[in-house]
């Protein structure tokens, strides 16, 4: 399957010296329209190994992947991401246009940025180029007005153009939004125009309060799945820009999404203030296939709401609850009696305390515990050592204060083989350097740690993952990809000593407080090109998981070239990094005198 990532004007190939073909003069002596004819034989894999040979090839490539009027891009998937909009270039109606219009079997179509910012209000019926074999479509932000005039004039400009079907998105069966607010009539566009509908995800961040004839109500849950077909929804009020909520959704309204939605298989809800537990009951009880439920967010949901949940026919294998700040360990117990639970999510669920983890400590597929701002306490998370910890692949405690070193003692002993490969330990008081020895002891495979925040981790922690050796015939450290450091207050110039190459040859994502020396932070990364470093406290690695429960349309672009294999045997690099912790030892000589 031929695949496009559009990251910038280029065609970035995938290794080679672009400078250095032998063939380039040769090639050069041949017309340029005679080498883009021939390119337009071949695929988009063809295209781009061409392009990482030499630059006369390279410069024709890019002109053939602009879509030239004779030219058609045999891709299913596109992805265009927002490098014009933040290098402020604008993206004309008509570029959009003739890219719609050259891939004519697209089947996945992601355009990551606002696209208020480039198109007008009747600009939304360009969309009626896309190809009809259309399955999946994410809009990375888009005005709701936008979005309802983009449905509707496809259907309207069917009746005056041979060319733009009114079924032309018809076949669309994901659809995922960011838009300035969900409204009932974006809703009701949407179920009527896309009648093939099996994936709706819908988020908004609105500004201020919307008014109510610009907002989501119980009438307009009532248009949701009016063609039967859905199987996940989902349906979020971000507060952040603005703490406002779905404020005219009441339990009636959960009342008539339930009746509407019997065979749906995931629902996540998130911002819904005034529905109470009769509410989320009323989804609970009605739908019979359900094996994902998440709330974000409801300040009015109470153990009640599981109180009776061994009385329905559910398999449960996904509970996402946070910032549900009523629930306390008594729900997690009812939860818990589900043993096929593999993903549960209780993040900012304050009155969660040590028996809730009594409860969890029995379920044998847990894989995923998200357990941020909760009440925990060492003891409660031993616990979790007999038989939750050998299924665990993702624990988070981030900003539990009552944790110290003993839960990492416990829990990494090294008296079990442990599947973790995730771990999020930011924000505790209480950790020092001991528990990353623990860790590094135990050989552990963490791909991800995480210890922003913690005050007492230094340089040693840093030193101890560095000479962790996971697999023996591997190098040191090999197994971090992702390690956040930011606000550490122990790292100093010292731990740029181990960030160096040969330690930590998979790593992708640092995070580090570029205070503690930015020449020596600007070496570092620049000497490995491959290495995202970020110095602002930015989330590392996050691919949104927070805010779109469903399946990711990006799964069938390929993984980050792992820069192990982009090793440089030489020392070139080294002598920058060098000069620079130089200069720091004299500065810091100078002041000492």
């Amino acid at each position: 399957m031929a695949t496009i990532v559009v990251c910038d004007g280029e065609v970035e190939g995938g290794g080679g010296d672009v400078d250095g073909c032998d063939g380039e003069r040769s090639l050069d002596l041949l017309p340029a329209a005679l080498l883009e004819t021939i390119m337009t034989k071949l695929d988009v894999a063809s295209l781009c190994s061409l392009a990482s040979t030499c630059k006369t090839l390279k410069s024709c490539v890019t002109r053939v992947l602009t879509f030239t009027p004779n030219f058609h891009v045999f891709c299913r998937l596109l992805c265009l991401g927002s490098v014009a909009e933040k290098v402020g270039r604008t993206i004309s109606r008509c570029a959009l246009e003739d890219l719609l219009n050259g891939c004519s079997h697209l089947e996945v179509l992601a355009l990551m940025f606002d696209l208020s910012l480039y198109l007008r209000p009747g600009d939304g019926r360009i969309f009626g180029l896309v190809s009809d074999k259309l399955t999946h479509l994410e809009l990375g932000h888009i005005s709701s007005r936008m979005m309802t005039q983009l449905l509707t004039s496809t259907e309207m400009s069917g009746q005056d153009s041979n060319r733009v079907s009114s079924t032309v998105l018809q076949n669309v069966q994901q659809l995922r939004l960011s838009v300035d607010c969900i409204t009932d009539a974006v809703v009701k566009a949407i179920s009527k125009s896309l009648t093939s509908l099996i994936d709706l995800d819908l988020r908004d961040a609105p500004l201020e309060d919307p008014r109510q004839v610009s907002d989501l109500t119980d009438f307009g849950l009532q248009e949701i799945n009016q063609n039967g077909k859905l199987k996940h929804l989902s349906l979020i009020r971000s507060q952040e820009f603005h703490p406002t909520y779905f404020r005219r959704v009441s339990d009636q309204g959960m009342l008539f999404l339930a009746d509407k939605c019997l065979s749906m298989e995931s629902i996540c809800l998130g911002g819904f203030c005034r529905v109470t537990d009769a509410g989320f009951k009323t989804i609970l009880h009605s739908c019979a296939s359900l094996s994902k439920f998440s709330v974000y967010h409801g300040p009015k949901l109470t153990d009640l709401v599981f109180h009776d949940v061994l009385a329905t026919t559910l398999s449960l294998s996904h509970v996402s609850l946070r910032r549900c700040h009523l629930l306390t360990d008594h729900a997690i117990q009812k939860l818990a009696s589900n043993l096929k639970l593999e993903n549960l999510d209780l993040r900012g669920c304050r009155n969660i305390r040590n028996e809730a983890l009594q409860a969890i400590s029995d379920l044998p597929k847990l894989k995923v515990l998200l357990l941020d701002g909760t009440d925990i306490t060492d003891t409660g998370l031993s616990y979790l050592k007999e038989r939750v910890l050998c299924s665990l692949v993702s624990l988070s405690v981030r900003g539990c204060r009552n944790l110290t070193d003993k839960f990492m003692a416990t829990l990494f002993d090294g008296s079990s083989k442990l599947a973790l490969r995730e771990l999020d330990l930011s924000n505790l008081p209480n950790l020092t350097d001991a528990a990353i020895f623990a860790l590094a002891k135990s050989g552990a495979p963490i791909t991800k740690l995480q210890l922003r925040e913690c005050r007492l981790i230094g340089d040693p922690s840093v030193m101890a993952l560095a000479s962790t050796r996971v697999y023996e015939d591997e190098c040191p450290g090999s197994s971090l990809c992702l390690l956040d450091l930011y606000d550490c207050g122990g790292i100093t110039q010292l731990s740029f000593k181990w960030l160096k190459k040969p330690f930590f040859p998979r790593l992708k994502w640092l995070g580090i407080t570029g205070s503690v020396n930015r020449d020596i932070v600007d070496a570092l990364a620049r000497r490995r090109p491959y290495l995202q470093v970020s110095c602002r406290g930015e989330e590392l690695g996050n691919d949104g998981e927070d805010d779109w429960d469903s399946a990711d349309i990006h799964q069938h672009i390929e993984a980050q070239e792992d820069e192990l294999e982009q090793w440089i045997l030489g020392d070139e690099g080294d002598v920058e990094m060098e000069d620079a912790e130089d200069e720091s030892e004299e500065d810091a000589s100078e002041e000492e005198d």
